[in-house]
């Protein structure tokens, strides 16, 4: 494991949430963190819906594709977060895991690029968090 601090964020299908925090991770932190993106049940493909959602802030995650999580992400990683209320990852010795128990707008019935926005713009604050909390632990 390198001195760089790791985070992997995990979903469910690793299709929207997890690879929307991926993308404003890697935006935000540059080189400074290494970031791996996984599903607990990997989709077939990226939500087209988050990655316009990100393009409108000039971060291109379409070039990502899904996948599970890997012995070499856990050996890579210090802190786990979960995104949302379904993906579960047992505990590993030694990596912290925390739950972002992130917006849900379509509970409230707002569906479409509508609902995407309000999801990323979450996601978007809790990753700008993470980052300034990396960043003082490591300074």
């Amino acid at each position: 494991m390198s001195n760089k601090p790791g985070v992997l964020f995990v979903c469910v299908k690793n299709g929207g949430k997890s690879q929307m925090a991926g993308g404003f991770m890697r935006h935000l932190a540059g080189d400074t963190v290494t970031v791996y993106t996984a599903g607990t049940k990997p989709g077939p493909s990226l939500n087209a819906q988050s990655v316009e959602s990100l393009a409108e802030l000039g971060i291109d995650i379409s070039g990502e594709r899904t996948k599970p999580i890997t012995a070499e992400m856990l050996a890579n990683v210090g802190l786990i977060i979960t995104l949302g209320g379904e993906a579960v990852v047992d505990p590993v010795p030694g990596i912290e895991i925390r739950n972002w128990d992130t917006d849900e707008p379509s509970a409230r019935g707002i569906e479409g690029m509508e609902r995407m926005r309000l999801v990323r713009d979450d996601i978007r604050g809790r990753v700008e968090a993470l980052v300034e909390e990396i960043s003082a632990t490591n300074n």
